[in-house]
C-alpha cells in the first residue's frame, strides 16, 4: 500500500510526524512541502491529487492549518473525492458512502487521533449498495460533462 502525503507549511510538521510513523507499515510518497516556510497549499495538493489520479499512490493524506483549502484544492483535480475529516467516524463514511481516495485535515489535529483517522480510512472498503453506487456515478456522470 502506497500513501501520498502532501501539505502546506502549517501541516508540514505533522506531515512529518505521521510520515515517521507509518513509514514502517506502508510506502510512503511526500508531495510537499518541505519546510515550515511560507508556501501555497494549492501547489502541493494538485501533485497529490494527480498522484492518486494517476494510481502512484494508492491514497492521499492532505493538510494544511484548516484542512479546508488543501481539501477543496484537491477536489479540482478529476477523478478526486477528497473529504475533509475531523475524526474517526467521519473518515469511516467517507469511505464507505462515497469511496473517498485523499482525506483532508487540519494541523492541530492531534498526532494519535490523525493516525486513527488514517488508518481507518485506508482500511475501510467502500460500500457496494446500489444507493451508494448510484450516486457515486452521478457524481462521477457530472464530473465527466464539465
Amino acid at each position: 500500500m502506497v500513501i501520498g502525503f502532501a501539505s502546506d507549511h502549517r501541516g508540514y510538521k505533522l506531515k512529518e510526524e505521521l510520515k515517521e510513523k507509518l513509514q514502517e507499515k506502508y510506502e510512503i510518497k511526500d508531495y510537499g512541502t518541505d519546510s515550515d516556510q511560507s508556501t501555497d497549499y494549492p501547489d502541493y495538493a494538485f501533485k497529490l491529487g494527480e498522484a492518486v489520479r494517476d494510481k502512484k499512490v494508492n491514497y492521499g493524506v492532505a493538510i494544511c492549518g484548516s484542512g479546508i483549502g488543501i481539501s477543496i484544492a484537491c477536489n479540482k483535480v478529476k477523478g478526486i473525492r477528497c473529504a475533509k475529516v475531523n475524526n474517526k467516524e467521519e473518515a469511516e463514511v467517507t469511505r464507505v458512502d462515497n469511496d473517498s481516495n485523499i482525506i483532508a485535515f487540519s494541523e492541530k489535529v492531534p498526532l494519535q487521533e490523525a493516525l486513527v483517522m488514517i488508518e481507518t480510512f485506508i482500511n475501510t472498503p467502500c460500500s457496494m449498495e446500489e444507493k451508494h453506487i448510484r450516486r457515486r456515478n452521478k457524481i462521477k456522470e457530472y464530473e465527466e460533462r464539465i
